[in-house]
């Protein structure tokens, strides 16, 4: 997925959390081990790191196939540096996944639990 589509359909993957009562905290969070796409908070506060991927066909699978193990290690790594910037309390933590199969969007709340 190109850099252009990729914040596309991380707008809209944006955009259908928000119309889901989630507040956006940061995105794009960056450190040299990782990346994490949104940063949201829900209705009950907890803090949800969203990983959004994208696929214009099935063929190698679905776009939440596509996230591997090291992948979701980065994005471990990724959301500890978010982590270890946060001043007070840390709240509950959990990973989503916002995937694209084509026209299909699929929320997997809590997705590597």
């Amino acid at each position: 997925m190109s850099l252009l589509s990729g914040a596309k359909f991380e707008k809209r993957a944006l955009a259908y959390l928000q119309r889901q009562g989630m507040k956006l905290l940061a995105h794009n969070v960056r450190c040299r081990r990782g990346e994490i796409d949104l940063v949201m908070r829900d209705a009950k506060g907890t803090l949800v790191f969203v990983e959004v991927r994208a696929r214009t066909c099935s063929r190698f699978g679905g776009a939440s196939t596509s996230i591997t193990a090291t992948k979701r290690a980065r994005l471990r790594i990724a959301a500890e540096f978010y982590l270890s910037q946060w001043r007070g309390p840390l709240p509950v933590c959990r990973f989503d996944v916002i995937a694209f199969d084509g026209t299909q969007i699929n929320w997997l709340v809590d997705a590597f639990n």
